[in-house]
């Protein structure tokens, strides 16, 4: 039989050739882009994401199945003992890898590709998956077998993919590089949405920036607005480069999404990451719809929609012990229903427009009072402009807790204190248009709050805090009162202190520079003078 005719596959040779995880991100970028076509933009998210995770459970599938194989092997089994055994369900979802009929598995795709039925064929895939495994069940898209997809260049990308090395990159395993052509994409479809990109999508130095202020090693992590789950992605993580990947374990994470599409994106990209995560039975509306009402957390992470103004309000939830938000701006919403969901040694860091931090409109400046009154806002960090491509309103980051005690000699006491951090010139652009904090700039914010706060990693590196001028302050309860609550960190941080280059002495260096100012003004009022003469030469 000769071989089987393979599509069209642009791109395969640089595949074979990419040396790197970014190789390989970038090449499948400009494949899946060419699909694109008369799809819209959320659609397009969803099928090119549902293809990476595919591949994803397809590929763990195989590893596991030849795990299998090699440890019966040299047991020495019989070969129908293998074969039993290698169609056994709970030989795989035992090791929390899922089930993949053989209709679903990847290389059943790639063969049939050609065929001329391979959206069909995908469609199927997903279904068998889904039936398969509870856990997906809803979850995978089933839009592949559609007019407005072109056929021949979906062969060609599962080609593609097929041929990708996801191994052997800087000793990665498959499922490091397929979650980080997951992340990469979700980033990719953020710059291209813009505005719209705000319901999935948070820059990744801010929710890194985040994890690296809470620390959430052990217990309950929250997000009740949890769009493709970043938050959660960026918390194992930080688990793993701290303590090992065994240890994400150690963590339970529980999370509620508005929107059908982005809640079935983050169900995939915590499979993709190997997350056990509880994002609820079904989207819903966090106010109106808690998917969670008993569960605590230990930590929230958050970025909710900036001033939401068509929110599900209610006077008399009990959510609202500070005061009840106006229905015109849910940042008060959000922040109480933070409060209400931590546990008792509970910390949370919520990302808000500044606004929040010195509105005074429809009682919000009152519910702010109650609650710094209550000793629950720990620190307020001002964000440089230009992080968000979703928004080009100004950001800030709230930091909450419920215990601001020593707990026992464990940290500093800072009841009745607050650290204000101004970071407003910090961050580097990447484009015209973007910004990104650096890793120095997470240390550096990430380290004043933990030399402040005095936690294990501090005085692990002896660090003890002090304020700096211009960019943080430890302000009593008293200084927040004379500032009428207003939490906005310029008011308490000052200006930063500005060394002299030179030896020039103050009093002679203010003196040469008013007589340069003069001069400046003379030469400008000469040139007016020009104007003025060759303009009335003009014969109009």
């Amino acid at each position: 039989m000769p071989p089987r005719k393979r599509a069209s596959t642009a791109g395969q040779g640089e595949l074979f050739g990419a040396t790197s995880t970014k190789d390989i991100q970038d090449i499948l970028w400009q494949a899946a882009d060419k699909l694109r076509g008369s799809m819209d933009a959320s659609q397009y998210k969803e099928f090119v994401l549902g293809l990476v995770f595919l591949k994803y459970v397809s590929d763990a599938f195989a590893d596991r199945r030849a795990t299998i194989r090699t440890e019966l092997h040299d047991a020495g089994e019989s070969e129908d003992f293998i074969r039993d055994t290698l169609e056994d369900e709970d030989e795989y979802t035992g090791e929390n890898v899922f089930w993949v009929p053989v209709e679903s598995r990847w290389d059943f795709l790639a063969e049939s590709a050609a065929s001329g039925r391979i959206g069909e064929l995908l469609d199927a895939a997903m279904l068998a998956i889904m039936n398969s495994n509870a856990r997906l069940k809803g979850v995978l898209p089933m839009i592949f077998n559609r007019d407005n997809v072109d056929q021949t260049r979906l062969a060609g990308l599962v080609n593609l993919m097929n041929d990708a090395r996801f191994t052997g990159h800087a000793g990665k395993s498959a499922q490091d590089v397929l979650g980080e052509v997951y992340e990469y994409f979700l980033a990719k479809f953020a710059a291209a949405e813009g505005k719209r990109a705000g319901e999935f999508y948070t820059p990744a130095s801010v929710v890194r920036l985040l994890v690296e202020v809470l620390e959430p090693y052990t217990g309950r992590v929250y997000d009740p607005c949890c769009g493709s789950g970043g938050m959660f992605v960026q918390a194992g993580k930080f688990i793993e480069a701290h303590r090992g990947k065994t240890h994400k374990a150690d963590i339970s994470v529980y999370g509620q999404e508005f929107t059908e599409r982005t809640w079935r994106l983050a169900k995939m990209n915590l499979a993709i990451h190997g997350i056990e995560g509880n994002l609820g039975p079904r989207w819903a509306d966090t106010f109106a719809d808690d998917k969670h009402p008993d569960m605590r957390a230990d930590f929230i992470l958050a970025n909710p929609p900036f001033n939401m103004s068509d929110w599900a309000r209610k006077t008399d939830d009990k959510r609202w012990k500070y005061g009840v938000p106006p229905q015109g701006n849910a940042n008060y919403a959000w922040l109480q229903h933070m409060l209400y969901k931590l546990a008792d040694q509970g910390s949370a860091g919520v990302v808000l427009a500044n606004g929040s931090m010195s509105s005074k409109q429809s009682g919000e400046g009152e519910i702010r009072q109650a609650m710094v009154e209550a000793d629950l806002v720990a620190c307020m960090v001002a964000l440089p402009p230009q992080l968000f491509r979703s928004t080009q309103i100004p950001a800030c980051l709230w930091f909450l807790t419920k215990d601001k005690t020593s707990r026992g000699g464990k940290l500093a006491d800072r009841s009745g204190q607050m650290l204000f951090i101004d970071a407003r010139n910090m961050g580097t652009m990447v484009d015209r248009t973007e910004r990104v904090l650096t890793a120095e700039d997470l240390a550096r914010i990430a380290g004043t709050y933990h030399a402040w706060r005095g936690t294990p990693s501090a005085k692990a590196e002896g660090t003890a805090y002090e304020d700096v001028a211009g960019f943080c302050k430890s302000a009593e309860l008293a200084d927040v009162r004379k500032h009428e609550y207003v939490l906005t960190p310029g008011r308490y941080v000052g200006a930063a202190e500005v060394e002299d280059a030179d030896d020039e002495p103050i009093g002679e260096k203010i003196e040469r520079l008013t007589q340069e100012l003069f001069g400046l003004f003379e030469k400008s009022a000469e040139l007016e003078q020009v104007v003025r003469e060759q303009l009335g030469r003009i014969d109009v």
